[in-house]
């Protein structure tokens, strides 16, 4: 078993997780866990954070964005982590040499952005993917468009964007309510749809876990695709897609052996008809931390 992995894992289902009941997840003791989750977050080998929900922000247009340079990638790296409308910024191997995903409001919103990427020195051009469905994706939640949130929601989604893991009793202190009821209210936010708690691990060729991306051309058989992207553990992300390819997906593992043989599995499913990969050699950026709060004028 790997500790550190599994670890990770529990905490992208529950990055709120007690160590108590990591520890049985885990088969360890509570010291063990204490530690080394202790150890990974002061290293900067995981992040707990929580996202908000895309749609709970206005965000209906999810897409996926490769980009060709002519010359150092770098400065065109840099200016896509400055947008706001960007939360993964990574230096790929392959067809391509970054890719962005990006979210808005509308597609309009969508096409200025695509136009602006366009006009960016040293691009050549760049090839767009619309997410139609997020199968699988850990800060992805579910709203549902029923909740109304107030200053003091506001004042708790912004402190666990910063952290995930912060105390129920920090978190009462800072808002001036008692620790039972804001675990009311994270409950509540959680429950709803309009934040998710999980890790955020730092992957690429400079850090424990490998990362790929893959897109995949379907056939007929589709559905059965899609339900293994959803189950298979070494899936971080997967969406349907319209564009050129009909889904997409992130694979980590922790070797380039283990993404090779990720890679052969996924070509023997049936009804993958045509499929092409990309390696993370940097991820520059993966931040989901969006304000709630309206602009200062």
């Amino acid at each position: 078993m790997d500790f550190e992995a599994d670890l990770v894992r529990a905490l992208q289902e529950d990055g709120r997780a007690s160590i108590h009941s990591l520890a049985l997840r885990l088969g360890q003791s509570r010291a063990a866990v204490s530690t080394r989750l202790r150890a990974m977050l002061a290293d900067g080998t995981v992040r707990v954070v929580a996202a908000v929900d895309p749609a709970f922000l206005g965000q209906h247009v999810l897409a996926h964005v490769s980009v060709r340079a002519d010359g150092s990638v770098q400065p065109i790296a840099e200016h896509l982590r400055g947008l706001p409308e960007t939360v993964l910024v990574s230096a790929v191997g392959g067809s391509h040499d970054l890719v962005t995903e990006v979210r808005v409001g509308s597609m309009a919103t969508l096409h200025e952005l695509l136009a602006r990427i366009r006009g960016l020195s040293g691009v050549v051009d760049i090839s767009t993917l619309i997410y139609s469905t997020v199968v699988k994706g850990f800060f992805v939640s579910d709203y549902q468009g029923d909740l109304v949130i107030d200053d003091i929601d506001m004042s708790l989604i912004e402190m666990l964007q910063r952290d995930g893991r912060m105390s129920y009793r920090a978190l009462g202190e800072a808002v001036r309510l008692s620790p039972s009821a804001v675990t009311t209210r994270v409950q509540r936010l959680i429950a709803g749809g309009v934040i998710k708690i999980s890790a955020v691990e730092a992957r690429g060729l400079a850090h424990r876990q490998l990362s790929m991306g893959v897109g995949l051309n379907l056939s007929g058989e589709d559905d059965a695709v899609i339900d293994a992207l959803r189950e298979w553990r070494g899936v971080d992300f997967a969406a349907r897609t319209l564009g050129r390819f009909d889904a997409v997906a992130t694979l980590v593992e922790p070797t380039a052996g283990a993404l090779y043989a990720s890679l052969e599995r996924l070509r023997t499913l049936r009804g993958v008809a045509r499929m092409e990969s990309w390696l993370h050699l940097a991820v520059l950026k993966e931040d989901y931390a969006r304000t709630l709060r309206p602009a200062a004028r």
